[in-house]
């Protein structure tokens, strides 16, 4: 196992995250598209808004990013959705779970989320296993979910649904 750091992503990440989406495994497992825009990158780790968005660091080399974007509708305060990525060399070494990790426990712990989405595509399982061993369950199939390399491809709806919080800590999440 190695030494994992996690940390909020910071403007100065913004080449590694797109050094990151430059790789064939890591966008061709999320909504990305090849040959990434590194301004959008510069955006994204700039931006100030109601999304978390996490960086893992092994020895100074970022290995993966985790992003956590709750929902703005009132009905939905609840809810966030996730997307994870893990660069290709530190994929199965624990990155993807730290990462995880810590996104649930900010989740549960301070954000008051009592429901976590994602989606993964069916030929992912490495993603959907782990996803598994974080209490995620699958809810649904999405036929013909997105084009990969010209075709298109299922992919399963998945969430983490924990009991809600008290309503005093509702209450101030709300306001």
């Amino acid at each position: 196992m190695y030494n994992v750091k996690i940390r909020r992503v910071v403007a100065a990440d913004a080449e590694a995250l797109y050094q990151t989406y430059l790789e064939p495994s890591v966008y061709s497992g999320t909504l990305q598209l090849p040959y990434p825009s590194l301004e959008t990158w510069r955006e994204r780790a700039s931006a100030n808004n109601a999304n978390v968005l996490l960086v893992a660091e092994v020895d100074g080399e970022m290995a993966g990013n985790i992003g956590l974007h709750p929902e703005a509708a009132r009905r939905r305060i609840h809810a966030a959705s996730l997307g994870l990525s893990v660069v290709a060399r530190w994929q199965g070494k624990g990155v993807g779970s730290a990462l995880l990790a810590a996104v649930i426990e900010l989740a549960d712990n301070w954000m008051a989320l009592t429901r976590l989405e994602l989606t993964v595509f069916v030929d992912n399982q490495r993603a959907i296993s782990l996803y598994e061993r974080h209490g995620f369950v699958q809810e649904g199939l999405f036929r013909q979910f997105a084009l990969r390399d010209g075709v298109y491809l299922d992919a399963l709806c998945m969430a983490r649904v924990i009991a809600a919080p008290s309503s005093a800590a509702r209450a101030l999440v709300a306001n």
